[in-house]
């Protein structure tokens, strides 16, 4: 499956990248598939390693900060192989013809 979340620091501070490096070392340091985006990370595994993945990033972030929203979707396609987090990409770039940015 794969799962896109984001978490939203309510903070008055305006930068949060220390906290979003905080959390993607989690996600890098879990071993699942990933890809990290300006709005949203995407994960892919089975649910209950990405579930406690997700969890572990939303305690770490609850930490640095006095309320959290923590946002999830999820695209659960039983009997799909893994590796769906790239195939997607590279199925609409065949379909294309072409690369488009990542």
């Amino acid at each position: 499956m794969l799962v896109e979340f984001s978490i939203v620091h309510l903070s008055p501070a305006e930068s949060k990248s220390a906290n979003v490096a905080r959390i993607i070392d989690l996600v890098d340091k879990s071993g699942l598939p990933y890809k990290f985006g300006p709005m949203a990370t995407v994960v892919e595994g089975e649910w209950d390693e990405v579930m406690a993945l997700i969890k572990r990033c939303h305690e770490t972030a609850l930490e640095g900060a006095p309320r959290l929203i923590t946002s999830i979707k999820i695209d659960d396609r039983p009997g799909k192989p893994n590796d769906r987090l790239s195939h997607k990409t590279k199925s609409v770039q065949e379909k294309l013809g072409r690369e488009v940015k990542t």
